[in-house]
């Protein structure tokens, strides 16, 4: 894996949160100042309250906007049934999947199941697409 040496600031992306389900994110503890994604030299850092995932840029293989989504699969964390795919969310109007070249830790606290591809709900997953495409 190569070193991200023209990254240059890390930036920070906020989470789109969508005030019908704050109250119920907030018990989980994911609150605007818990939660966001970080980009920065060389490293993907995505934090939504207790859950962290932190991957090299290097394992980035690629990004698609998605959505809508159903507020049962995507509000608060997710693992799919079929790829086994994380999800944290926090609306459900859009959003972005990352998907990885070597599945990452980040569902559970044991680290045993490991995701192909992570999908997060930020403000402005475009924004997000454009940063991360920037390395692939």
């Amino acid at each position: 894996m190569t070193e991200d040496t023209g990254a240059g600031t890390p930036r920070r992306f906020t989470f789109g949160f969508d005030p019908r389900f704050a109250p119920l994110l907030s018990v989980l503890g994911v609150r605007p100042e818990t939660a966001g994604v970080l980009v920065g030299p060389g490293t993907l850092r995505v934090r939504f309250g207790p859950w962290v995932v932190e991957t090299p840029l290097a394992n980035v293989a690629g990004v698609e906007t998605t959505g809508p989504y159903s507020p049962f699969r995507a509000i608060g964390v997710h693992v799919s049934l079929a790829d086994r795919g994380l999800t944290f969310g926090t609306n459900t109007r859009r959003g972005l999947c990352v998907r990885f070249h070597e599945p990452v830790r980040g569902g559970e606290p044991s680290g045993l199941l490991r995701h192909p591809g992570l999908t997060v709900t930020v403000d402005d997953p475009g924004a997000l697409a454009d940063r991360l495409s920037q390395r692939l």
